[in-house]
């Protein structure tokens, strides 16, 4: 297989080290930027790691007979919107991830595939290395996805909005509208529509009283 990864990429990491020695283990921190736009390590528009932002990695890498086994954990500053309130809000988030990178010539037992055919559903539940090269980038971002809450909010107990106006009721606590009960509401308007009137015919009568005391 021709290596396709940029080992200058910081989510590409090399496990030549290890020497395809089972039970070899190495020890890893780096701390890399995150991706930005369609790339974003999270949920677009809701809640995830803005684009530059530092993300903190500790890896641990096992040599295994199959391949590398890759365990490690992230952590970021993730920005998103709370979604009773729209008020911006802001956390610290850890998420644990492990993935296997297998050797492209070698089954679950070590053994080497070149003698057997090739299972088509088998290579999809797998992710090779290329040239001892794998890219952290796919898993780290599912995993940093999983983590983050589906529906963020800036507090457990925030009430939101008002649903006549639009407040933030945090707010303001007492914040209330008069509740006008939907079965009074019409006869509500003719009692209105009835004070009009008794207030146009007594204003009409008042101005006839005034032009009789005129003449």
């Amino acid at each position: 297989m021709n290596a396709r990864l940029d080992h200058r990429n910081p989510l590409v990491f090399d496990t030549h080290e290890l020497g395809r020695r089972p039970g070899a283990l190495q020890r890893l921190t780096r701390t890399i930027d995150a991706p930005s736009g369609d790339a974003i390590f999270g949920i677009k528009g809701v809640i995830g790691v803005p684009g530059g932002a530092p993300v903190d990695l500790e890896l641990r890498l096992e040599s295994v007979m199959e391949g590398v086994l890759v365990t490690g954990t992230a952590r970021a500053r993730v920005e998103g919107e709370c979604v009773r309130c729209l008020e911006p809000l802001e956390r610290e988030l850890e998420a644990d991830f492990q993935e296997m990178f297998t050797y492209p010539d070698a089954d679950d037992r070590g053994r080497s595939k070149q003698a057997e055919p090739a299972d088509d559903a088998e290579d999809e539940d797998v992710t090779p290395l290329e040239d001892g090269l794998f890219d952290l980038e796919p898993v780290l971002r599912d995993a940093v996805v999983l983590a983050l809450p589906m529906q963020p909010v800036c507090q457990d107990d925030c009430p939101g909005l008002c649903a006549e106006c639009g407040a933030r009721l945090a707010d303001d606590p007492d914040h209330h509208h008069d509740a006008v009960d939907i079965r009074w509401a019409a006869l509500q308007g003719l009692a209105d529509s009835l004070q009009d009137g008794e207030k146009d015919e007594m204003s009409g009568a008042e101005a006839g009283v005034d032009e009789k005391q005129e003449k």
